[in-house]
């Protein structure tokens, strides 16, 4: 009889063993880096254009030997920002768990074995072995498989949305490279000028035809001048600072930036009629629409999870008359006191508190558009009204060159006016420069880049 339960006892080992092996992983070490990993060098980053989050980038060329225009900076932004490849792995993780989250329970195997220690010579000693599988976790499976799919889908929406965060914030960083470069021109020339204006003050004081007040007067504007042009130098290295960790690249990486920082029109009706759309457009809310379905899902495993847990099992043993018995055992829980009656009430309620944060942020992005749109019209008329200045300045500044190749106007008032001309040039591109960089943002947040 004990061969019958070394063999029984044996085999149920056996293969349990084996089901164990059939799926178990290997384990591989993966040490940490002990020094900085920076790229220095943006040809050796590999750009693939079909895996790119917005149209308009799958069809352009990616070619940094010439240099990088305002779309090639965004393609090398998705490929090669840091944060996004932590955001890559968390889908992953997302992934892995909805992977686990769809495996059937394992049932599990119990052996047990008694050796009488008294009792007379028909005496032997005792076996049980049992298979049991919880039934429970096959009820709930599909809602907890369903649940942990879209939750992995809200974290792919997720990264999506990030991405065109990242394609934005590259595009800004650009335009104001540019832009700040145009500026930084209109003030050398502005410096320039106010540097003649003060040696000529300067020797006709010295020759007593100028008082020491005027010296004074263009003294400080020169200084002003220098002023607003270390700071704006800050702010370009700054900026090429940010847009390098953008780009995932070394501070110190050459960085050639082409082409204008031009952007397509905006057309206000259009971008308002879309906004009727924008739920099923703009990745964060699809994302929050994945995670409120993840959520019903939840929802739906516990109120299965009310039904009494139930546990199947099939048993074998002998004790010690050496008598054999089958059998089938059930346990069954008595859903009195719990019920899980706490759980449901927590997943109806986490469903209410999703279901009005969708709804706020639809609310938020269509407001923030619209508010953007209001700034686009008010700087389009400052703008307006500063050309239309810059139109009538160039004029005088042009009848005042004449004048003073004449004769007829002092080197002063010639000054003053070309003062103004390059006053009114630094508002005109630091409107300019406001007007791209709310353009960049109502193209993320109407959704217009997914066309």
């Amino acid at each position: 009889m004990d061969a019958e339960l070394k063999f029984t006892s044996h085999r149920l080992a056996a293969l349990g063993i084996a089901a164990a092996l059939a799926g178990c992983a290997t384990y591989q070490p993966e040490p940490l880096d002990t020094a900085p990993h920076m790229v220095r060098e943006v040809g050796k980053i590999e750009v693939d254009a079909s895996r790119m989050p917005l149209p308009a980038l799958r069809s352009h060329r990616f070619d940094p030997s010439d240099g990088l225009d305002i779309d090639e900076v965004a393609m090398l932004a998705v490929a090669n920002n840091p944060q996004l490849k932590l955001a890559r792995d968390r889908l992953g993780v997302a992934r892995a768990q909805a992977f686990a989250a769809g495996l059937l329970p394992d049932p599990q195997l119990a052996l047990t074995r008694d050796v009488p220690t008294n009792g007379g010579p028909g005496n032997t000693s005792a076996f049980g072995a049992g298979l049991s599988y919880d039934v429970n976790a096959l009820l709930t499976r599909s809602a907890r498989s369903a649940a942990a799919s879209a939750s992995a889908r809200q974290v792919n929406l997720e990264l999506l949305w990030q991405e065109w965060q990242v394609v934005g914030r590259a595009r800004l960083l650009f335009v104001r490279n540019i832009e700040q470069q145009r500026l930084l021109e209109v003030l050398t020339q502005t410096r320039k000028l106010f540097q003649s204006r003060y040696q000529g003050v300067k020797a006709a004081l010295a020759q007593g035809n100028a008082t020491l007040d005027a010296v004074g007067a263009d003294l400080a504007a020169l200084q002003d001048a220098e002023r607003q042009i270390n700071e704006l130098e800050r702010q370009v290295r700054r900026n090429r600072i940010d847009l390098a960790r953008l780009l995932g690249l070394a501070p110190d990486a050459r960085l050639e930036l082409v082409g204008g920082s031009a952007l397509p029109p905006l057309d206000p009706a259009q971008v308002k009629a879309s906004l009727t759309q924008l739920g099923q457009r703009r990745p964060d809310l699809l994302a929050l629409q994945a995670g409120y379905q993840s959520q019903e899902e939840r929802f739906r495993a516990a109120v299965l999870a009310q039904f009494p847990a139930l546990n199947v099992g099939l048993t074998r043993a002998r004790d010690t008359s050496n008598l054999y018995t089958r059998g089938i055992g059930i346990t069954l829980s008595l859903p009195i006191f719990n019920g899980n009656r706490g759980n449901v009430a927590i997943e109806r309620a986490t469903r209410r508190q999703l279901h009005d944060e969708y709804r706020l942020r639809l609310d938020d992005a269509s407001a923030e558009v619209y508010a953007l749109l209001g700034d686009q019209a008010l700087l389009g008329e400052q703008l307006a009204g500063v050309k239309s200045a810059l139109a009538a300045l160039g004029q005088a500044a042009a009848s005042a060159a004449a004048a003073l190749s004449a004769g007829n106007l002092s080197e002063l008032a010639y000054a003053n006016v070309q003062s103004a001309l390059l006053a009114k040039r630094v508002e005109e591109i630091t409107l300019e420069q406001r007007i791209l960089e709310q353009r960049i943002a109502i193209l993320t947040l109407a959704g217009s880049n997914a066309k």
